[in-house]
């Protein structure tokens, strides 16, 4: 990816895109998951599962697409705003490139201030707060007197919203007239510890308002779709439900044939998709006597790299006031 510094209307701006991260092979998963803990050591069994699951997919391509999305904004904001104007890096909590490499990919040149993105459309600074503190504890030493500011959620984002239910109309358009009746759609969401949430509510909130604007954009009839949680952690804790696998069963029971998986939180094939839909969550559908289905992810995708850009306008818009 290259890096580029100009004025934006005498500005010159640096963009962060900041994810999660992931281990790319089995052989990561050790150190990947030590970072995810906060420096424990992870039990011997965590360590197993998640290396039996990235030898299923073979590879997590995360880290590989978020930077092939940092390059197409750069490229994207260029040539809104003139070739020179924007410096944009991508930036992982828990693998590298991490943040404050990120951030001084950007601020190697000067620039006037730092966007910084979350791959994440709805935003929760309590669900979220990792990038936060991470941005903090690096801002000082790596970009001393350069504003930071964090976007919040982008989840109403016109071109956001229109790239999501542009491709659950594609995925829909692929079954035969006679059979799209039967296709049950499922609306998936992370699932989270529910202490944290009870916490904030509002996280749900911009969810459900993500969900009804795709539905209603897709043109989805009330009472054609229904919602689940994907992706419960390896904790104690009680986790949000109805998990995707508690409505399986249920679909084949109302007549549905087909299942259509719609992921709203997630912008990136990674272990969550590959796994956790693609192959169990693929495996109990099958099971239930559903075929399994679901949406392309944004990755790289020109659609969801203009909600990107848009992300971006919003905040300088906001900051020039």
């Amino acid at each position: 990816m290259t890096a580029t510094t100009a004025s934006v209307g005498h500005r010159r701006v640096g963009v962060l895109l900041l994810t999660f991260g992931s281990a790319v092979t089995s052989a990561d998963v050790p150190e990947y998951l030590r970072s995810v803990l906060g420096g424990r050591e992870p039990s011997a069994a965590l360590i197993t599962e998640f290396c039996r699951r990235f030898d299923i997919i073979g590879r997590s391509p995360l880290i590989d697409i978020t930077l092939d999305q940092a390059a197409a904004l750069e490229r994207l904001l260029g040539e809104r705003h003139g070739q020179e104007s924007f410096r944009v890096a991508a930036g992982m909590l828990h693998s590298a490139p991490r943040v404050a490499e990120a951030l001084r990919t950007v601020t190697e040149e000067s620039v006037d201030r730092v966007v910084v993105v979350v791959l994440a459309p709805q935003y929760s600074p309590l669900v979220l707060g990792g990038y936060q503190r991470a941005i903090d504890s690096c801002a000082a030493d790596v970009a001393p007197g350069v504003p930071v500011s964090v976007a919040g959620a982008w989840h109403l984002t016109g071109s956001w919203i229109s790239s999501l239910s542009e491709a659950v109309r594609a995925a829909l358009g692929r079954f035969e007239p006679e059979t799209r009746p039967r296709v049950g759609v499922v609306f998936t969401a992370h699932s989270l510890p529910r202490p944290v949430v009870d916490r904030d509510p509002g996280y749900l909130n911009q969810i459900d308002e993500t969900i009804a604007a795709v539905a209603e954009r897709a043109g989805l009839a009330p009472g054609t779709w229904v919602f689940a949680f994907q992706s419960a952690g390896h904790t104690p804790q009680e986790w949000l439900t109805p998990d995707l696998t508690d409505v399986l069963p249920g679909l084949r029971a109302s007549g549905a044939g087909d299942v259509l998986v719609v992921p709203v939180q997630f912008v990136a094939d990674h272990l969550e998709i590959l796994y956790d839909l693609d192959v169990a969550a693929a495996e109990q559908a099958r099971a239930a006597g559903l075929g399994y289905h679901r949406i392309a992810m944004p990755n790289a995708d020109a659609r969801f790299i203009a909600a990107l850009a848009e992300v971006v306008e919003r905040e300088l818009a906001a900051a020039a006031v």
